[in-house]
């Protein structure tokens, strides 16, 4: 299993033009992203006892979370993934979901996930019986992406979070989406084994420090 490095930084909307202004001139964009930005729709996986987010609150260094998870609301491509915290590192497994597994899911139907040729759908659903795991809350944000070849780094601006509350119709473009409060931007940094030393210039701030700021967290700020 690869570990990566992940920095997290609450930025404010000047930082983040000068962000741009900065990584646009020495990264690329996401190729993948349409006019440099995306739209991000995840559905977020907990017990009847908040056992992920109460991890996550506690800074237990060892923990995962599940979610499903699509790309500016286009089915085509839905996928499972598993992140996994290991003392500030992070890994995370994928599995490719069709339209109707993944509504089955929503709907309580998991018979299918026994025989799914994915070890992470049926980790999944071993951790549904065993652990109570259950679809939680829907958590939309729009995201600009920046690669970086040499140490394989991925930058992230992330603004406009927003929650589905205990809506878990994932698939439901037209599921009423509130803003959780008023959240920061969210400056992400990842890597593989070294960060070059331009990006981490570029991505300089100054004042702002690392901080574990969790999008699912926020989002169940109303329950």
């Amino acid at each position: 299993m690869k570990y990566r490095h992940e920095w997290k930084h609450e930025i404010s909307y000047c930082d983040k033009l000068v962000l741009r202004q900065r990584l646009s001139a020495v990264a690329q964009h996401d190729p993948f992203a349409k006019n440099g930005k995306y739209l991000i729709r995840s559905l977020y996986f907990d017990n009847a006892s908040d056992k992920a987010l109460r991890e996550k609150i506690d800074g237990v260094p060892i923990r995962e979370k599940f979610r499903i998870r699509l790309y500016n609301y286009d089915t085509s491509l839905i996928q499972l993934e598993k992140k996994s915290k290991n003392n500030g590192l992070c890994h995370k497994a994928k599995a490719t979901l069709t339209q109707e597994q993944a509504q089955a899911i929503v709907d309580g139907n998991w018979d299918w996930m026994t025989e799914s040729n994915s070890p992470l759908v049926v980790e999944l659903h071993s951790k549904m019986l065993g652990q109570g795991l259950r679809p939680k809350t829907i958590v939309d944000y729009t995201r600009e992406a920046f690669v970086f070849a040499p140490g394989n780094v991925r930058i992230t601006i992330d603004d406009d979070l927003r929650t589905g509350m205990r809506c878990t119709d994932f698939l439901n473009p037209h599921c009423v989406m509130i803003p959780p409060g008023e959240p920061p931007i969210i400056l992400e940094v990842k890597w593989d084994e070294y960060l070059p030393d331009i990006i981490r210039d570029a991505v300089n701030l100054g004042n702002r420090r690392v901080c574990a700021f969790s999008k699912y967290a926020a989002c169940r700020i109303y329950g």
